[in-house]
């Protein structure tokens, strides 16, 4: 009787992200009850792109421009993206230095596959998007997590004292996902003046740029304009799904900081994906015509749930501030006695209510000599947090919300703490 060789790479290692965990848990929930579950567990917007953008994707299949384009995707979009990222961001970049990818999280992954050497380090903050540490350690990174401070902010001296010898690439994400936390022009400098001064790489994910609701978005490329291209290390990551309700169009963009980087970057594009769907490519033309029309459309639906539905939150004691960008907010839930695991599965079973555990924001790997993951654990402060999102329908976030501290309040009091 033969037997299947065992999987012994990096990848079989990983386990599912929190986020995986719970979208399954909520799809079984509405099967099993036949009533709908308040999704507050998902980054998906309640709102549709605008009109010309499903225009544009179906008059392009309809002439038939469904053939391969570049790896490097259509020039029209590439040359109309120089142009945004000029005129939106102050960021100098060249169509030679920017490649459009199926999707963000695709264009980080090949990114960092891009700059990913034997040995080499990454440093993400120990709250995290787990698609972030996923895609160091199957690029070959080893993940260090540094410490945030209060607010959940990061600060340069903190990044420095965990850095090694063997750092290679700081991952800066403002707004942030999960916490929503913005960093302003003086921490942004602060991290890139290190970055270059230790010879890393930064590679920034701005993904949720459009979705500041104090200030305008600051981009760490901006801040590097006047030093020659040759001398640059920023390498910015933008998305269409969040800016443009695009999520299921799969279409994304990166800046690179120097033409080197593109080059090596476009090898692990042409391994990856021969190229971008060539229809969305041009959804995503359309999508960058009337761009400052619909980006701010989209941020103040956004907002409008922001300011309505998470205020009840706030008078609960469950969340400190309202955050100032991005999608979601993080709950602390540490007056009900009940860890994150605990209140998220007790709550979908209890009242209906999908959001997703705290603690896979903040999972600490221990990675052997080979990549994989010898064991894991989570960050102790994060065992009480929990991520909600606020893109979604206001009645669902409201009905959402309004459950979530009731089911608080059932589960009784205690005191109120925050991670450090």
């Amino acid at each position: 009787m033969s037997v299947s060789p065992d999987i012994l790479s990096a990848a079989g290692s990983i386990p599912s992200s929190c986020l995986h965990r719970i979208f399954r848990a909520a799809e079984a929930k509405e099967q099993e009850s036949g009533t709908d579950v308040m999704k507050l567990h998902v980054g998906d917007p309640y709102f549709d792109p605008a009109e010309n953008v499903a225009d544009a994707f179906v008059d392009a299949v309809r002439r038939g421009e469904t053939k391969y384009t570049g790896v490097e995707g259509l020039p029209a979009l590439r040359a109309a993206l120089v142009e945004k990222l000029h005129t939106d961001n102050d960021v100098d970049s060249a169509v030679s230095r920017l490649l459009i990818s199926p999707g963000s999280c695709q264009g980080l992954a090949a990114l960092l596959q891009s700059l990913a050497e034997p040995g080499a380090e990454i440093l993400l903050p120990e709250l995290h998007w787990p698609v972030h540490l996923q895609q160091s350690l199957l690029a070959g990174f080893r993940p260090v997590l540094y410490p945030l401070g209060d607010g959940f902010r990061p600060s340069a001296g903190t990044i420095a004292a965990a850095a090694t010898p063997r750092t290679r690439v700081l991952l800066i994400n403002s707004p942030a996902n999960p916490t929503g936390v913005a960093l302003d022009r003086g921490e942004l400098g602060a991290l890139l003046e290190l970055a270059r001064s230790r010879g890393w790489h930064v590679i920034s994910d701005e993904a949720y740029e459009h979705f500041l609701y104090e200030r305008e978005h600051i981009s760490v490329a901006s801040l590097e304009r006047d030093v020659p291209v040759d001398e640059r290390i920023v390498h910015s990551v933008f998305s269409f799904s969040k800016s443009f309700a695009m999520t299921g169009y799969r279409l994304g963009y990166v800046s690179l900081a120097n033409d080197r980087a593109a080059d090596v970057m476009k090898v692990a594009q042409e391994a990856n994906i021969i190229g971008t769907s060539t229809p969305a490519q041009y959804a995503g033309i359309a999508a960058l015509d009337s761009r400052a029309e619909a980006t701010a459309a989209n941020r103040k639906l956004v907002q409008r749930n922001r300011d309505v539905a998470l205020s009840p939150l706030v008078r609960a004691g469950l969340l400190d501030e309202l955050p100032a960008g991005g999608w979601y907010a993080m709950l602390d839930v540490a007056r009900t006695g009940l860890d994150s695991e605990t209140f998220a599965t007790r709550l979908l079973e209890q009242k209906g209510v999908a959001v997703v555990p705290g603690n896979g924001f903040a999972m600490r790997p221990e990675v052997d000599g080979q990549g994989r993951i010898r064991s894991h654990d989570f960050a102790p402060w994060a065992r009480h947090l929990v991520r909600i999102a606020f893109c979604v329908d206001p009645v669902a976030l409201e009905t959402g919300v309004r459950k979530i501290v009731e089911f608080a309040d059932e589960c009784g009091g205690g005191g109120h703490v925050s991670a450090g």
